[in-house]
């Protein structure tokens, strides 16, 4: 039982089939809340009991645009019709304008498609070693590439091998070596790591999964400084920071600093289709020659067609401006909790990590309880919670859920 938009909701047998049909045959490598989403439009979903509920996680921030955007739908809808798969042993008439319109976003000359983020981050890997063998002149087999304490980079095995946390790692192993790792944040201890063999640096310009943690204003503007110093690829993760999220275009905007490599994805598919990308100039990208990398579905007509349009949107700049102003609100209103069951609130944009006192709840607990009053949010670590509204949202429903979230946090003080 539950209380959804004011009113009581007792979960339906067609609900608990779902649920149990998701638990018997699908492998239990999520935890999810309990709702079960039947529909979406926008900031909102709709369970199977036609209760809405505002999404706070926009997959996150896959949905950077809202749910069923009729902009994005209709460039689908008009690829579908068309043809939606080729392979790269042809060409085909969308790939390369989506290419160039996404080359041209980021400022960059060339664009390596994939479907997911974690392809785009082992793509990237493979890149920066060749590079480092072919351009730099390391030995073969020394490329070593740094990576940071708290990263979250996707669950391959071989970005595992660099990851610190238990639940993605442990296990499965034996692990990916070429790795070093260093605290996120810290330039000195960065600079100390960089040897003749590193080929790389791989940085979220904010920290994700870790709990929207932003590093230092100065921090990546030194290891630009470092890498370029160094001959060393500056690579930014902004896979879940980019396109918009943050108030910017790329979160590395933020502070005028433009890496060598971007990683993008989540919302390059518009929450439609799987698109990912690394973009970088010729100089680097161009170091892979036919046959050495490759992907069935990256780069397919239907992908390209949903991520110009993406592309579009954002070159307008009008959902940045949205991100930034709307952002300024939730951050505005989020740290009035501070102090009343809220230690710390971080981010930047319309993405805020929000650290619940321990001493009065999990995360998850006020996850569920936001669940019962209408809002979908995500926990990490324990006892942070994160806040990812599509940029969409109205600012009179963003003032809504963190109502809901400061009568969470009153529920359990009055406990």
């Amino acid at each position: 039982m539950s209380i959804v938009n004011g009113e009581m909701t007792v979960m339906t047998s067609e609900a608990r089939r779902v649920i149990a049909s998701e638990e018997e045959f699908v492998a239990h490598n999520y935890h999810p809340l309990e709702v079960v989403v039947a529909s979406a439009d926008g900031a909102w979903v709709t369970d199977v009991h036609g209760k809405r509920y505002l999404d706070c996680l926009a997959a996150y921030s896959a949905v950077n645009f809202g749910h069923s955007n009729h902009t994005l739908l209709a460039a689908a809808r008009e690829q579908l019709d068309r043809v939606t798969l080729t392979s790269r042993a042809f060409y085909n008439d969308q790939l390369g304008s989506f290419a160039q319109a996404l080359a041209e976003l980021a400022g960059k000359e060339m664009v390596l498609p994939m479907n997911t983020g974690a392809e785009a981050v082992e793509s990237a890997i493979k890149v920066a070693r060749a590079w480092g063998y072919r351009v730099k002149g390391v030995a073969a087999g020394q490329a070593n590439i740094i990576v940071m304490a708290g990263n979250f980079h996707g669950r391959t095995t071989t970005i595992i091998s660099f990851s610190d946390d238990e639940d993605a790692r442990a296990d499965f192993g034996p692990y990916t070596p070429g790795f070093r790792t260093v605290p996120y944040g810290d330039a000195a201890a960065l600079a100390a790591a960089i040897d003749e063999n590193t080929v790389a640096v791989l940085i979220e310009p904010i920290q994700g999964e870790s709990g929207i943690v932003v590093p230092p204003a100065d921090y990546l503007p030194t290891v630009r400084e470092l890498c370029t110093d160094h001959n060393v690829l500056f690579i930014a993760d902004e896979i879940q920071s980019g396109l918009g999220r943050t108030g910017a275009t790329f979160a590395c905007d933020l502070v005028d600093v433009v890496p060598d490599l971007y990683l993008l994805g989540k919302a390059l598919g518009g929450g439609i289709v799987p698109v990912s990308a690394v973009v970088g100039n010729r100089d680097i990208l161009g170091v892979l020659q036919p046959g050495q990398h490759g992907s069935t579905f990256g780069g397919n007509p239907l992908a390209a067609a949903v991520g110009r349009a993406v592309v579009r949107m954002l070159a307008s700049g009008e959902y940045q401006k949205r991100a930034r102003v709307l952002g300024a609100r939730l951050h505005e209103r989020l740290g009035a909790l501070v102090g009343h069951g809220v230690l710390e609130v971080r981010g930047a944009g319309l993405w805020a990590g929000i650290d619940i006192d321990p001493a009065l709840a999990s995360g998850r607990a006020v996850c569920e309880r936001l669940m019962e009053r209408g809002v979908l949010a995500k926990d990490t670590h324990g006892s942070t919670i994160r806040l990812a509204p599509p940029i969409v949202v109205e600012e009179n429903d963003l003032d809504w859920a963190v109502d809901q979230l400061e009568a969470v946090l009153e529920e359990f003080r009055g406990a």
